[in-house]
């Protein structure tokens, strides 16, 4: 058995029966938090000095598609329909050999892990079942607790993407995920599905019907700028022909255009809901999709979604997606002539959306996303001692507005150390890096796409 003890932190569990500990200490035992305290001991356990350190659980990323990571810094003007579909679906993605895939996922994953994210479902273009090969072994080489999600290839934007006739490679995903996801204890398999905004009704409906066989999340791109209305024009309604097949199962990404009253119903049936509010707003998706899901009783959860254009933070995405719907709520007061006097959603709300919540979308909840005994132990430390951090008199807050990247002391994922004192213990951030940068400048060169 293995032991560690992370001692005298202050520890924000985001278990509501706990609660925050000053001088607290975590144990962990194989991988699985067993206690939250004080004093606590252990023999022959490691050490982990938390000492001015707020303790709290990993970050839980819901959307993000991490093998883009080498082609980082080219997307940052475009927008979603104007670029981003021609140079990045309709170009870059079929440019990838399997060796780009592995390691575009493998330094998204590393990046992860550096800024305190422990969980991300990737969303994948594979072109063979040999990318979908590469892109899981980049996954299980970073140490990342990952929902590898097989979408569609991106060998052919217009088969794939365009109202599209054809099915997803049941062949291919049913190999991956018996011969690369089943066994793992860190991975488990979505489904990327088009959904009725980009391919038939009946290859809609196939498409989920393969999800729930496999017992994998179901996860759609669906309601994003105004796509569907130009396809479908007034006869586009909301969730369409997947509307009786919705359940806690599917998680939809962005969802900007649904009407409250789609939002509503799907809250009801169990689905979740991924904001990627920094990439939704610059590309013009519309209007992020929180506040519809919080008036309807539900919580979202926040992504980074496209890594060609953003970074892998998800402390921006926490503040951005929080005070971005702050805005609109405190403008709806102002607008009936009266003064704000509290805010709408809270620094606790926007933490508990990039951890629980995040765990809840990904059907995890009962194994990540708080500090409770009997989970896995998933934890970042936070220093809080550095002058851009302390005083620290909230720890939440603290989290959420003070710290960044650089802040992110300690990373355990499955009660395993990826990054102590600052720095990552992975030996793939140096030895793979040359053939990285390498395999960036190709794909841009290729593509002929001048950044």
């Amino acid at each position: 058995m293995t032991r560690t003890i992370i001692r005298n932190g202050t520890v924000v569990t985001l278990d509501p029966e706990i609660g925050e500990l000053d001088g607290g200490d975590v144990l962990i035992e194989d991988g699985e938090i067993v206690e939250v305290g004080r004093g606590l001991t252990a023999s022959n356990a490691e050490v982990i000095d938390a000492t001015d350190h707020i303790v709290l659980p990993g970050f839980v990323d819901s959307h993000v598609h991490l093998a883009q990571t080498q082609v980082r810094g080219i997307a940052g003007d475009w927008s979603l329909m104007g670029e981003y579909f021609d140079h990045m679906l309709g170009n870059i993605t079929g440019l990838y050999q399997p060796e780009d895939m592995y390691l575009g996922g493998l330094f998204g994953a590393l990046e992860k892990l550096c800024t305190g994210t422990t969980t991300a479902l990737d969303w994948s273009y594979p072109n063979s079942l040999e990318h979908g090969e590469r892109a899981v072994d980049a996954l299980k080489d970073a140490g990342l607790r990952a929902v590898y999600t097989y979408g569609p290839p991106g060998d052919d934007a217009a088969k794939w993407w365009f109202n599209s006739d054809v099915g997803l490679p049941d062949r291919n995903i049913r190999e991956l995920y018996s011969e690369k996801i089943r066994d793992d204890d860190l991975l488990s398999l979505a489904i990327g599905l088009r959904g009725p905004d980009f391919c038939t009704d009946e290859i809609a409906r196939s498409d989920l019907e393969l999800a729930r066989e496999l017992g994998a999340l179901a996860t759609i791109h669906m309601g994003a700028a105004l796509w569907p209305s130009s396809v479908y024009g007034a006869d586009y309604q909301g969730f369409g022909a997947i509307d009786d097949m919705l359940g806690p199962d599917v998680n939809v990404a962005h969802g900007n255009h649904f009407s409250q009253e789609d939002v509503d119903h799907a809250v009801e049936q169990g689905v979740s809901f991924s904001s990627t509010p920094e990439v939704e707003m610059q590309m013009g998706h519309g209007i992020p999709v929180t506040g519809k899901v919080l008036a309807a009783g539900g919580r979202p959860t926040w992504g980074v979604d496209v890594c060609s254009n953003i970074s892998g933070d998800m402390g921006s995405q926490m503040r951005i997606g929080m005070q971005v719907q702050r805005m609109f709520d405190n403008q709806e007061i102002l607008e009936g002539d009266e003064e704000v006097s509290e805010v709408s959603i809270t620094a606790r709300d926007t933490l508990e959306m990039a951890t629980i919540e995040g765990a809840r979308a990904l059907n995890m909840e009962d194994e990540i996303g708080t500090l409770t005994p009997g989970k896995r132990a998933d934890v970042i430390t936070v220093d809080a001692t550095d002058f851009m951090t302390a005083p620290s008199h909230s720890p939440i807050q603290t989290v959420v507005f003070q710290s960044d990247p650089s802040h992110i002391d300690t990373v355990l994922v499955d009660g395993e150390v990826v990054k102590r004192d600052g720095e990552l213990r992975n030996p793939a951030v140096h030895e793979e890096f040359d053939r990285f940068v390498r395999s960036g400048r190709r794909l841009i060169e290729e593509s002929g796409i001048d950044p």
